[in-house]
């Protein structure tokens, strides 16, 4: 019986997953998302053409692989269509290789205005949410209210509807929220229209039926590590588990059906949205890795903040989540600096660690550098191991010793094809 490889992101988000799957799609014949919704925008490259996917799994554009959209997953249909559309524009068949799990929890409009009433609410305090109703959508399904996919197909679905939309209109009135719920329903339910042109199945025996077989199953996660409703920055995090333990319980795969456990990161930090971030460059250089990186949020167009490489946090991540491979994205990026800096410990409560501790807030925490020297030249043309500078090898193999974790994978720039293997 085979084992499903994981791939996740190591960092805040926004890693680079999305190309990486694209690229590691051909070794598989199932690509399966985990966790999360809407709120993720994996970008892929190609062809000349730039494509953004918010639900749907990253292997859709290969010919031969399935998708999967798992239980642990949250689905806006208007957004999911969307999608859908998108594809059918560049003539993809996506019907044929697309199935969503009944377990799949959905996201009402009323979800999207409970979320933007809660952030409005906090004020300063504000999470940085996309306002996606992702958050609102997994209280539902924690609190036992939720509407499921495998509900469309009942008579029920319509009565459930409307009961759980009442409920939320007692949440925002106790908001003083104003809205108007007729203009956002029709295209809801014109959307749960076309998400019945699709298979729901039972994902989770699709899924170990064909791990029995030996297929080959690479679950994908969205978000990244540091954001995990548990283990990430809290609460400045997401509201799902994005860590490798969330591929078990996003697609009812046992733990010991876990093969090899891919993290990706970027050789720089950012985050979106509010929160902590120890290495944070709130100057002139985080500016030009921001302009260099194109560090502006697939899903909400944000500026990402932006900072240098943080090893006890990447020691963190390896950590929590058993990686067995690194994969190093956006090396490109910090081409036009002559010196590097890299954290490698922490000055926390007077006291140098090498860990992340429980409070990263600047108040008890402050980065330790060290220099490196950067490789100061283009890398987007080069396409073979040996030709990458000698500093950029360096900084590999510093990240390599520090981690105790290989790197199998360095990206040079945003196409497939900009990724050279170290191996």
């Amino acid at each position: 019986m085979n084992k499903t490889d994981v791939l996740l992101g190591l960092q805040w988000g926004d890693e680079g997953k999305g190309k990486i799957v694209d690229v590691l799609t051909p070794d598989y014949d199932i690509i399966a998302r985990f966790q999360g919704g809407p709120n993720a925008g994996h970008t892929l490259e190609f062809n000349g053409i730039k494509h953004v996917l918010h639900t749907i799994p990253s292997g859709i554009f290969h010919p031969t692989a399935i998708n999967v959209v798992g239980n642990g997953v949250v689905i806006d249909p208007v957004i999911f269509k969307k999608e859908l559309d998108a594809l059918t524009n560049l003539k993809v068949d996506y019907k044929s290789k697309l199935v969503i799990s009944k377990r799949a929890h959905l996201i009402l409009p009323t979800h999207r205005l409970l979320d933007a009433a809660s952030e409005a609410a906090k004020g300063k305090n504000k999470i940085g949410s996309t306002l996606k109703g992702i958050g609102p959508t997994y209280m539902d399904k924690t609190g036992r209210n939720g509407l499921r996919v495998g509900d469309i197909e009942t008579k029920e679905f319509k009565a459930k509807y409307d009961a759980l939309v009442e409920k939320h209109k007692q949440l925002l009135s106790y908001h003083n929220y104003e809205y108007n719920l007729q203009e956002l329903e029709p295209a809801w339910f014109e959307a749960i229209e076309t998400l019945k042109q699709l298979q729901f199945i039972d994902t989770e025996h699709y899924l170990n039926e064909a791990l029995s077989k030996n297929k080959r199953v690479l679950a994908e996660g969205a978000q990244g590590s540091l954001l995990d409703i548990d283990f990430g920055s809290y609460p400045f995090v997401t509201s799902s588990n994005t860590i490798c333990a969330g591929a078990c319980n996003g697609l009812g795969i046992a733990p010991n059906r876990i093969g090899n456990v891919i993290g990706i990161f970027k050789a720089y930090c950012t985050r979106v949205g509010s929160g902590p971030f120890p290495t944070e460059l709130d100057n002139e250089v985080g500016e030009s890795i921001r302009q260099a990186g194109r560090e502006f949020g697939s899903t909400t167009g944000r500026a990402r903040r932006t900072g240098w490489l943080d090893i006890p946090a990447l020691k963190y991540a390896i950590m929590i989540n058993g990686v067995t491979e690194l994969m190093m994205m956006k090396a490109d990026v910090l081409s036009d600096f002559k010196e590097l800096q890299i954290c490698t410990h922490y000055m926390h409560n007077g006291k140098t660690i090498d860990y992340l501790p429980y409070n990263i807030d600047p108040a008890y925490l402050q980065p330790i550098y060290t220099s490196i020297k950067g490789w100061n030249c283009d890398l987007t043309g080069i396409t073979e191991k040996s030709k990458l500078p000698v500093e950029l090898m360096d900084y590999i193999k510093f990240i390599e010793k520090e981690t105790a974790t290989p790197v199998s994978i360095v990206s040079v720039g945003p196409d497939r094809t900009q990724t050279i293997k170290m191996s």
